[in-house]
């Protein structure tokens, strides 16, 4: 990307933006310019990991764009309407939406056959974060289709192509990859691009936090930010429909358009490890 802000008038809401993936998702749009609505569900429900909405405002605002932080529970859709109708009363459009909201149940999530974890890690999973990113894409989808413009992306794993943290986790993370997909289909003759986007291994705040019982290897980790890297430079792409109803992951993103992490580095594409080619 040659210029500096490449994304200046441009507005995004990306979910889930109070820490982890779309916290650096929200700064990297922040970063090339953009006005970038950040939800979560506010400091009294939050999960005992540093980061609000407010906070990320803040830096998205500091890094050259603008943050507006909004309380919304992606369980709702009313609360989810309503964030859309505010960003049609203060703004008049919404360019890209970034589907990254997603919900952790407590208990044992890792190294437990799916038949000792409770049925409830199913709904949690797939409620918020996989119908969450549907009911928002219809509301994005609704605007964008009458501008004949925009950008929808749904952040995935690699845990939708290979097994990755529980059954709940992997399939709930294949169906937003599916998600987006399908969505491209509907989209396309409205130049509405809508993709899937892989990071690789994160250096979030709850991964951070469990030090030597995290259960991934965080030496070539990427930042969060990068991710957001990754979005902006797809919109800045002027044939970014031709991506459309693709697996995108992060690391092949940079090598294509040319950027890098924060701290300069290339980490490696996932792409290599065994079962976590894309579809």
């Amino acid at each position: 990307m040659t210029d500096a802000k490449p994304l200046a008038g441009k507005v995004a809401l990306v979910t889930g933006a109070s820490r982890g993936v779309g916290k650096g998702i929200a700064l990297g749009l922040g970063e090339a310019g953009a006005t970038v609505y950040v939800t979560a569900r506010g400091a009294a429900t939050r999960a005992p990991l540093p980061g609000t909405a407010e906070e990320t405002a803040t830096l998205v605002t500091a890094l050259g764009g603008e943050g507006v932080a909004v309380t919304c529970d992606h369980r709702n859709d009313e609360e989810v309407a309503a964030v859309f109708e505010r960003i049609d009363r203060e703004r008049g459009r919404i360019d890209i939406l970034v589907n990254n909201v997603f919900a952790i149940p407590d208990g044992p999530l890792f190294n437990t056959p799916f038949w000792e974890q409770p049925i409830e890690f199913w709904d949690t999973m797939h409620d918020v974060g996989l119908r969450s990113h549907y009911v928002a894409s219809v509301f994005a989808a609704k605007r964008m289709v009458s501008a004949k413009d925009g950008l929808i992306v749904n952040v995935s794993s690699f845990g939708g192509k290979r097994y990755a943290v529980n059954i709940a986790y992997g399939v709930g993370k294949a169906g937003v990859d599916r998600l987006a997909r399908d969505m491209a289909h509907d989209l396309r003759p409205f130049n509405v691009t809508s993709v899937s986007l892989w990071p690789g291994v994160v250096r979030t705040e709850r991964l951070v936090a469990m030090g030597s019982g995290a259960p991934f290897d965080l030496t070539n980790a990427e930042s969060a930010q990068f991710s957001g890297r990754a979005v902006a430079a797809i919109f800045a792409d002027p044939k970014r429909i031709d991506k459309s109803g693709k697996v995108l992951i992060v690391a092949e993103l940079a090598q294509e358009y040319g950027f890098t992490d924060v701290d300069g580095a290339q980490p490696p594409s996932l792409r290599d490890l065994p079962a976590a080619r894309p579809i």
